[in-house]
């Protein structure tokens, strides 16, 4: 590609860029706390884009013209940049107009649980029921053995995923970067499950901790369980993955 198609790519890629962290869209790619980092590589792109273009403009035209035509021996005619190269930019209109939907239990029950132990657990709030996320509760049920959850109600929102033996779990991707590292964490469900479990249906359970657990078919990773007293279908909420 001259110059004046590199500019315009470095544009697409910066507007994409741009429109994606003003949106919910980067949600989709990376982890929040990114943002900022993100509308910066956006403007750099833009502004060395203008930059690109400003540069040949002010070239002196007869500087190009007096340049004599070649062939890839040396002698002559110059030959055109290949228009397949244009291709390369049709994933930037597919980061522009369709957003890729979250990681969900298809990813999640090939995948181990990803729970590591916390380094601390910070005193819980009051409240009832208390909601928790899905990374905090096993974290506590597992490394804490329950102690800060015993006698509270506990809320916790996450989509199902079933293993292969049908059993229900309430997960939550987690990301230490971006959706390419995103891994799964589990809580297992016991108590008053509804009768009818869809995989990447988004679920709201409220319970009580239960010293349950039992490993992961995929990883032998701990996933702890909740004992249910009620459930309902919620929408996905606004960022579906977790830190």
């Amino acid at each position: 590609m001259n110059r004046q198609a590199q500019a315009a790519v470095l544009f697409l890629v910066g507007g994409a860029v741009l429109r994606a962290s003003f949106t919910d869209l980067y949600l989709r790619y990376v982890k929040a706390g990114l943002r900022p980092l993100l509308l910066v590589a956006g403007i750099v792109l833009i502004v060395a884009a203008i930059a690109t273009v400003w540069y040949e403009l002010r070239q002196p035209r007869t500087t190009q013209a007096n340049q004599p035509e070649r062939e890839p021996d040396g002698r002559g005619h110059a030959h055109r940049e290949p228009r397949i190269s244009w291709l390369l930019v049709l994933p930037l209109f597919a980061l522009i107009l369709v957003a890729p939907p979250a990681l969900g239990s298809y990813s999640a029950t090939r995948t181990g649980t990803a729970l590591q132990k916390p380094w601390g657990f910070p005193s819980l709030p009051a409240g009832d029921p208390l909601q928790l996320s899905v990374v905090d509760y096993a974290g506590r049920a597992v490394y804490d053995h329950g102690r800060s959850l015993a006698e509270r109600r506990i809320r916790i929102t996450g989509f199902v995923t079933l293993d292969r033996n049908g059993a229900p779990y309430l997960t939550r991707m987690v990301l230490n970067c971006c959706a390419a590292d995103a891994q799964p964490v589990k809580i297992g469900l016991t108590g008053r499950i509804p009768s009818v479990m869809q995989p990447d249906s988004w679920l709201e359970v409220t319970g009580t901790y239960t010293t349950k657990q039992t490993k992961d078919p995929v990883n032998d990773g701990a996933i702890p369980f909740i004992n249910i007293s009620r459930a309902r279908p919620v929408a996905a909420p606004h960022n579906q993955y977790e830190e």
